[in-house]
């Protein structure tokens, strides 16, 4: 899936609280490519693919995901347009300690009207792949943030999305394991044509990307 921005502005609060967080980002995503998205904090880095994903609403400029811009549909549209389209993984992880790893997994293909069991076969598969398939029944409150974090990027696989943003998806993981997860999230994008936007601080991975953008005080340096 393409993603294109064009001269994208986000910007929060008024007066003397006003933060320019996007200052013009003009930004070409190709469909089927791993684009790595760089910068100090504060840069804009999360701003951006949250306006990306459609989780926040541009003040300015266009953001066509595919031929769609997400500003012009209402918030329903724009929810069932990401639960189809869109795999979203939190640098905060958003999981639900009261649900199983499995029934955290399962979530969008439950909102998607898949049934039950097939959802959480979908679930437990995909949470092998992670290498976490033991940890399938359990809370995720039991688990090292390393393996939350592979919770997490199960979640926004399992629905098999078009685009799969990331922020921040190696965090958490030591280097063998953050190596694994890039090398399954690389195989996704070769071998299903996926389109994979993720931000990270971690110079280790850049390896695993087709290009890097890198990002300092709202727009684009690099």
């Amino acid at each position: 899936m393409r993603v294109i921005c064009k001269n994208l502005k986000k910007v929060f609060g008024e007066g003397p609280t006003r933060v320019d967080a996007l200052r013009g980002i003009n930004l070409d995503v190709h469909d089927g490519e791993l684009l790595m998205i760089m910068g100090p904090s504060g840069s804009g880095k999360t701003t951006l693919i949250s306006v990306i994903a459609g989780m926040l609403t541009q003040t300015e400029g266009d953001c066509l995901i595919g031929d769609r811009d997400l500003n012009h549909l209402s918030d329903e549209e724009k929810t069932l347009y990401r639960s189809e389209h869109i795999g979203f993984v939190f640098q905060a992880f958003n999981l639900i300690p009261m649900l199983t790893c499995c029934e955290n997994v399962s979530i969008p293909l439950l909102l998607h009207h898949v049934d039950r069991k097939t959802a959480e076969q979908k679930a437990t598969k995909i949470l092998q792949d992670l290498a976490i398939g033991d940890k399938a029944n359990i809370s995720p409150a039991f688990l090292s943030g390393g393996q939350q974090q592979r919770v997490a990027i199960a979640r926004a696989l399992v629905h098999d999305p078009d685009l799969i943003v990331c922020d921040e998806p190696t965090s958490s993981l030591d280097h063998e394991t953050g190596a694994k997860v890039m090398e399954l999230l690389r195989t996704i994008v070769t071998d299903h044509k996926k389109t994979l936007i993720i931000v990270s601080h971690d110079p280790r991975i850049t390896q695993f990307a087709d290009r890097i953008v890198r990002l300092d005080d709202g727009r684009v340096v690099s």
